[in-house]
């Protein structure tokens, strides 16, 4: 071809690829492995340039280990259950399993024409039966190892959805879906034990060398390890069985500042008192209406109810503090009581101030200008490594920090018997069940006679039923009796399925072992596993930091104690990167009633740094904002590939930024990407076509390529991508202007083909093929650099005249200083400046730069 043409090059050579097998994944002794795998995507209808962004980068892992010399798995999946298809469903009259089936052949569809090096033999959805099947495979092991277990549990509850939301689902206090107020609710749940790991877990957090700290911090501040006090007050006029009320505390340094003691809408003596009084009752029901989350609790009014009973301080006996059910206390949280010192907690000062109850500080800075709580100022807590003055400690006025001083007052309060120290997590068992459809069934019976009864392995998988509707709240499956009404599998009289399905993180936190043997009749073949695992390199947003990564942790070590998996791939992932995302300008007009309208980049025209509709309205441009369907600031690869083909797309979202951070999609990078594929095309084609000639200066187009070989293996090997097409472009550039002959520079642009190819893939065959490379340069070893030719012989000088860069000269590294001079002074850039003149100062830095001022 006598132009760069990618709507015939790149198909040509992914049919190439297919017909080889290239990326087929399968083990090898003989080989050392690489497991490369990027967080398996979401089948929302359309792949978008984030998703290209994302699997391009591991792309370019996955062809350069190849290229090393490794066995690469590298493989692709869909992460399909969950309630969007549920909503669409009901908003379509579909049904879930069609619009989740359809989504994934259009996102694979999409994938395919940008040439990932994926084994698609392996490819599976968490939908399938054959996947969940092992799932609840894994489920009934891990039930009969103690891992699972079914208790009462007050849940976020989503009464448009009608399903059990998460925390982290629960936004301003609304279902992040429906955004309906989210309730609480005591249902029967099923738990995985993650708690039993809690401290193996954050203690492991230090062997991930190669995770990002940020990431690493986010997990450990999850798990949250403390020491505390843990110690009861005694009560005053309580009902009979409650003379007690255990309270937890991470800050006993500020027990002499107690002001009053607070239980959850959930404690067992909240519970105690509604039953006996429909005030207690209303202010119960509200209050579990709000949110569970930190950030929701925060939010809130602080509210609270009188219970009129009265507890003893545990240092004096005729101080008594009043009991509130408080909207801001969960029962989850350690003991669902606690104390409030309104001086230093900003929470329990609010209360404190909207209740009129006493406020006393117990220390205060050692410097500063401070307002005390009690004189309105703001709640004062100090960072525990900070030295305070405490006024009203245990131990009379000291100076501690405030590490001393918990240590100390929980040294003082088991000496004098009241409680004792104990070391508590945040991290809570991970509640599974959801109310709702398109999720993995749980795999358990429930039988009047025998109970809870788990389902047997050879009756797995108990695949969904198809024949369900939408047009009635709630989950179909508890009205499904064909489905629901089973044999009990220990006694066959008839039971009742469990209706509720898995949380989908559950399918997200071994999918990376399934992968390793994906057609196995068991959740994975120990064989395949102790190979392929670990994960050498995974890849994904950062907003799996803390939920995805740790329930992958913990599954692990689950699966190892089931025996689904060898010891050494107790921690799944050996190194960790968090991309940045794909930005795009969001273009926006407004509507008669100046609400916001939003526009297609294509149906927008860019003029004078503006931007306008093609009809001439003037549209608003916000620039560099995350890429979002509803604002439609979105990039169909599609479009791009058909525009300027794949290669460009690759090759834009890896060398604008580095790949941590974010990059900016634009129209004008995407041609300018586009141009310079075109230009190395043109450049290996020229060579491909010239005569054998010598020419000047092999030498030198051989050490630049050397050291091009060096710098790209570097960037590669770090993840610095940008770094490495930076280093690429210089290199076209001195292949271009090179007077080398033509055997020099058909070594350097087929070099070039093959440090291209990881990001570049079929541009670089097709240049390979055109300069006579044998077989595919998919599979062609990764060029070496000669570290003789890197060593620099010469080096290269700019030249400033009167302070601005004007030229360069080369020279040889030991060239002496007046040697440089004469070479500066013949230069014609500075003879012109002279203009047969003498300089006023020539500056030579050796090895630097040479300054001439005329």
């Amino acid at each position: 071809m006598s132009r760069y043409e990618p709507s015939l090059i790149e198909p040509k050579w992914q049919g190439a690829w297919n017909e080889a097998e290239t990326f087929k994944a399968v083990r090898s002794e003989d080989k050392p492995k690489y497991y490369v795998l990027e967080m398996f995507p979401y089948p929302s209808g359309r792949i978008h340039i984030g998703h290209v962004r994302n699997y391009t980068m591991g792309d370019v892992i996955a062809r350069y280990k190849k290229a090393v010399g490794h066995n690469v798995l590298h493989p692709m999946g869909f992460d399909a259950f969950g309630m969007p298809a549920e909503n669409a469903a009901m908003a379509s009259g579909g049904h879930p399993k069609t619009w989740t089936y359809d989504n994934i052949d259009t996102m694979v569809s999409q994938m395919k024409p940008l040439g990932f090096g994926l084994d698609w033999s392996r490819m599976f959805a968490t939908c399938d039966p054959e996947y969940y099947g092992q799932q609840q495979a894994l489920f009934l092991d891990f039930l009969e190892a103690g891992l699972v277990y079914r208790r009462n549990a007050v849940v976020n509850w989503d009464p448009v959805d009608m399903t059990v939301l998460a925390n982290e689902q629960v936004i301003d206090g609304k279902g992040w879906r429906s955004g309906a107020e989210v309730e609480r609710r005591e249902l029967t749940q099923w738990f995985f034990k993650i708690s039993d790991f809690a401290e193996e877990l954050l203690d492991a957090i230090d062997g991930l060398d190669d995770w990002p700290a940020k990431v690493k911090l986010m997990q450990a501040n999850w798990i949250g390890r403390s020491r505390g006090l843990q110690f009861a007050f005694s009560t005053v006029e309580a009902p009979e069985g409650f003379d007690r009320i255990e309270v937890y505390t991470t800050r006993p340094d500020t027990l002499m500042g107690a002001s009053f003691v607070g239980v959850s809408p959930d404690h067992p003596l909240a519970r105690q008192l509604e039953r006996h009084s429909p005030e207690v009752a209303a202010f119960c029901a509200e209050a579990r209406k709000g949110g569970t989350t930190e950030e929701a609790l925060e939010k809130a009014e602080k509210l609270g109810f009188d219970t009129g009973i009265k507890v003893r301080h545990p240092f004096d006996t005729s101080w008594e503090l009043p009991v509130y059910i408080a909207n801001f206390i969960l029962m989850e949280y350690g003991t669902g009581a606690i104390f409030g010192c309104p001086a230093h907690d900003q929470r329990d000062l609010d209360f404190a101030r909207k209740y009129d109850l006493p406020v006393a500080s117990t220390f205060v800075p050692l410097a500063g200008d401070h307002v005390l709580p009690e004189d309105g100022g703001e709640a004062y807590v100090p960072p525990k490594t900070e030295t305070v003055r405490f006024v009203r400690g245990l131990q009379g006025e000291v100076e501690q920090t405030g590490e001393e001083a918990i240590d100390s007052t929980v040294d003082f309060c088991e000496a004098n018997g009241v409680g004792q120290g104990v070391t508590k997590f945040r991290l809570r068992d991970w509640g599974l069940s959801r109310q709702r459809y398109w999720g993995c069934p749980i795999p358990v019976v429930h039988c009047d006679t025998c109970g809870v009864v788990p389902e047997k392995k050879e009756n797995l998988p108990v695949v969904l039923p198809d024949d369900v509707g939408f047009d009635i709240p709630g989950n179909p499956l508890d009205r499904h009796p064909t489905w629901r009404d089973t044999p009990c599998p220990k006694c066959g009289a008839t039971a009742r399925r469990e209706t509720d399905t898995m949380d989908t993180f559950v399918d997200s936190s071994w999918y990376y072992a399934r992968f390793t043997a994906p057609r196995a009749e068991t959740p994975t073949d120990m064989a395949e596993a102790a190979y392929w695992m670990n994960v050498d390199q995974y890849i994904g947003g950062i907003e799996h930091a803390i939920l995805h990564l740790l329930y992958s942790r913990f599954f692990a070590r689950a699966m190892q104690i089931t025996g689904h998996l060898p010891a050494s791939a107790i921690e799944p992932f050996d190194a960790l990167f968090t991309q940045g995302m794909v930005t795009h300008a969001i273009f926006e007009t407004k509507d008669a009633n100046g609400r916001p309208v939003y526009h297609f980049p294509e149906e927008v025209e860019l003029v004078d740094g503006g931007a306008r509709l093609k009809d001439g309205t003037a549209v608003e441009v916000t620039s560099s904002a995350k890429m979002s369907k509803s604002k439609k600031n979105v990039v169909d690869p599609a479009d791009i590939i058909a525009r300027y083909g794949a290669d460009t797309a690759r090759w834009f979202v890896l060398s604008d930024s580095p790949p941590e951070r974010d990059v900016e999609w634009t129209a004008s990078g995407a041609e300018a990407a586009y141009r310079h594929l075109g230009r190395v095309y043109r450049i290996a084609a020229e060579v491909a076509g010239a005569e054998d000639t010598p020419g000047k200066g092999d030498e030198d187009l051989l050490r630049a390529m050397h050291k091009c070989i060096f710098d790209v293996t570097q960037g590669v090997e770090s993840f610095g991508f940008n770094a490495a097409i930076a280093k690429l472009y210089a290199f076209t550039n001195t292949l271009q202007k090179s007077g080398a002959g033509t055997a020099a520079k058909r070594e350097a642009a087929r070099t070039l083909a093959q440090l291209m190819s990881p990001m570049t893939p079929h541009l670089a065959e097709e240049i390979w093929q055109m300069l006579d490379g044998v077989g595919l340069v998919a599979e062609a070893d990764w060029p070496q650099a000669d570290e003789a030719m890197l060593v620099e012989d010469s080096v290269t000088l700019p030249i400033q005249i009167n302070g601005k860069r004007k030229s360069e000269i080369t020279v040889a590294k030991d060239l002496p200083k007046d040697e440089v001079e004469k070479v500066v002074l013949a230069d014609p850039a500075v003879q012109k400046a002279l203009d047969g003149g003498s300089p006023k100062k020539l500056i030579v830095v050796p090895g630097r730069i040479v300054n001439v001022v005329v």
